[in-house]
């Protein structure tokens, strides 16, 4: 759906597909980025910025990262919190705040709204009726052309008001009405006085911030044990959502000193040393892990790729991209210099 995207668009998407490839085709096509990092992900502080965010870089992408920590209040008092590792190409702290871009993304998993409205709340979880492609397919259309109607009336509800979001508006509460105009058929719309209908006037209502937990309902499913995150059981209405946004550490400590004879080392820190050695007689070169392996001949691919990782992760060396080290941070300007190089 990459054609899809035009330069005046937010993509959002979900943990997990933040890979170097698919963040620049998206970025490619002139749409921003708001997404979620895995928590494996090790990226450079290039620049701290006033509202505790850094400027850093995936791959060729200058990018921003923002560390937060979310705490959810509902009206029960349960209380439960997580915390997001987002990204985002919008680099200006001033007109994009940290705090702002994270409620937005808090907003994210109400796309999969959608998926149940299709799913459930139209076909009550029904399986379609048709035995062959034609059927299918005409099924379908009607249904995305029923949740698509729907749709555009809850939106001109919301526009009528100004400031209201339309993502507030309860698709049920539409459907609901949109099935008892059916027979009058009068007023599902537009009344006679121009105004939004039924349809319209009982969505305007403000809906209710509220959480539920996840539930698999296959039981042969791995997942399918209850989550032990804190949050409810059952749907609950949110009474106060805070966002603290966590500022990056300090800078990683400085390499340990190499001594000139690691004959008397245990191998693990021999091998250490003389990898370390050799990415600190060129400490301004990023190097690839096949590149490291190539001048070792005793140590596997495999191998160099989990030690390098783990180092990465206790602060020996940085992590630059996927497979792609060095013993010092980088400015934007000079990785990309390098990296074009």
């Amino acid at each position: 759906m990459l054609h899809l995207l035009s330069s005046d668009m937010l993509v959002l998407w979900d943990k997990g597909l933040d890979g170097n490839a698919f963040l620049t085709a998206v970025t490619a096509t002139g749409a921003q980025v708001l997404g979620r990092l895995r928590n494996n992900r090790r990226t450079p502080v290039l620049t701290r910025l006033a509202d505790g965010s850094y400027l850093s870089v995936i791959g060729t992408v200058k990018v921003r990262v923002i560390d937060a920590e979310i705490t959810v209040t509902c009206d029960d008092g349960t209380m439960f919190s997580g915390s997001y590792r987002l990204v985002t190409t919008l680099t200006d702290a001033r007109r994009h705040p940290a705090t702002a871009l994270t409620g937005l993304y808090h907003e994210r998993w109400e796309h999969e709204s959608a998926y149940y409205a299709l799913r459930y709340t139209i076909l009550h979880g029904h399986v379609m009726r048709s035995n062959d492609r034609a059927g299918l397919d005409q099924e379908m259309w009607a249904l995305l052309s029923l949740y698509q109607a729907l749709r555009a009336v809850m939106v001109e509800a919301a526009e009528s008001v100004p400031g209201t979001d339309p993502d507030r508006c309860c698709f049920t509460v539409a459907l609901q009405t949109a099935r008892d105009q059916v027979v009058p058929a009068a007023g599902i719309v537009l009344d006679e006085a121009g105004g939004l209908g039924l349809i319209g006037r009982r969505l305007l209502p403000s809906r209710r911030h509220r959480v539920s937990t996840r539930k698999v309902k296959s039981q042969m499913s791995r997942y399918s044990e209850r989550r032990d995150d804190g949050r409810p059981d059952r749907s609950r209405t949110v009474t106060q959502l805070a966002v603290t946004v966590v500022e990056p550490g300090p800078e990683q400590p400085p390499l340990p000193a190499l001594s000139r004879d690691d004959r008397n080392a245990v191998p693990s820190q021999r091998r250490r040393h003389r990898i370390l050695a050799l990415l600190q007689d060129d400490p301004t070169r990023l190097w690839r892990v096949a590149e490291i392996a190539a001048r070792f001949g005793d140590i596997r691919l495999d191998t160099m790729y989990r030690q390098l990782s783990r180092w990465a992760d206790s602060g020996l060396i940085h992590k630059i991209g996927p497979g792609l080290y060095a013993t010092t941070t980088w400015t934007p300007t000079a990785l990309q210099t390098k990296v074009d190089h």
